[in-house]
């Protein structure tokens, strides 16, 4: 009788250990619910973009793909226009285009604004389905850059700047000029050091 009390006992506890373990091990899954997160290490500071999964899922998905083969590291920011927008994503600092993944279909549809500080992908003028890796951060709210029915297909929203906006504003400002038949282009380069998923966590 003792004998199955103690062998009782033993398997309560090794259930309630087990138990113990599952639950602990599922913590951090559940906790990754939140949006993601990328942190764009510039050389002239930090810019924290968080993304818009919900609205624009192709979108979201090819800029992160960018991001995880680490794509943007060493590109620049090779067009930039104060009061409208900088954009990256493409070329190095000397001016060589990278070879990209096939364009995307385009989401501007998705109800979201070119508004100060949200991040949209540059595409082909013409041509709304032609989006690979840039990207642009909008400087001021750019409405004319908005999908407006098959008049305007606009230009695919697809998160925002939290964090940063300062050197977004340092970045906007700094002195341009033409070069290898591009207007628009830092005389200085304007580096993205690296570009990296932070957080996909609440909190």
């Amino acid at each position: 009788m003792i004998r199955k009390f103690w062998f009782c006992a033993l398997l309560m506890a090794v259930a309630l250990m087990t138990g113990c373990g599952r639950k602990a091990s599922k913590e951090p899954k559940d906790m990754d619910i939140g949006p993601k997160k990328v942190k764009l290490e510039t050389s002239m500071g930090d810019i924290v973009i968080e993304l818009n999964e919900e609205a624009a899922p192709v979108t979201v998905k090819n800029f992160l793909q960018y991001v995880q083969e680490g794509f943007y590291d060493g590109t620049i920011f090779h067009r930039v226009k104060p009061n409208f927008m900088i954009q990256g994503g493409g070329f190095t600092a000397e001016m060589v285009k990278k070879e990209t993944h096939a364009p995307i279909v385009n989401e501007a549809g998705n109800k979201l604004k070119n508004d100060r500080g949200t991040t949209a992908m540059g595409q082909i003028p013409g041509n709304p389905d032609s989006a690979t890796s840039q990207f642009f951060i909008n400087h001021k709210n750019n409405d004319f850059l908005n999908y407006v029915e098959s008049r305007n297909p606009g230009y695919a929203v697809f998160g925002k700047v939290i964090e940063g906006m300062e050197t977004v504003d340092k970045i906007a400002v700094v002195k341009t000029a033409t070069r290898m038949g591009m207007d628009d282009v830092p005389i200085e380069p304007v580096v993205i050091k690296s570009a990296k998923v932070v957080s996909g966590k609440q909190g």
